[in-house]
């Protein structure tokens, strides 16, 4: 068997154990089901993808109505919908 070490972010980390622990399994096997995937079908088993809210235009966009509404401008108050 070999072994493998990698850094992870700590908050990844505890909450990727906490998924696996919810489905009654190891990070460790979690990632052996994973690499195996990646061995048997050469590809990444799931679609990776930039996701569009990290974008520069859109955090620039958020930084900016940040700003507006420390300043007190463009501050909206909205009524809490209650969902049954």
């Amino acid at each position: 068997m070999a072994q493998v070490s990698f850094r992870i972010d700590d908050g990844v980390k505890t909450k990727a154990e906490s998924a696996c622990a919810a489905m009654g399994m190891t990070m460790s096997a979690a990632i052996s089901i994973f690499l195996t995937k990646v061995a048997n079908e050469r590809r990444i088993p799931f679609e990776v993808s930039v996701d569009p809210f990290y974008s520069d235009e859109h955090i620039a966009m958020l930084e900016k109505r940040i700003a507006e509404m420390e300043a007190g401008k463009n501050v909206h108050e909205h009524d809490i919908i209650e969902a049954d």
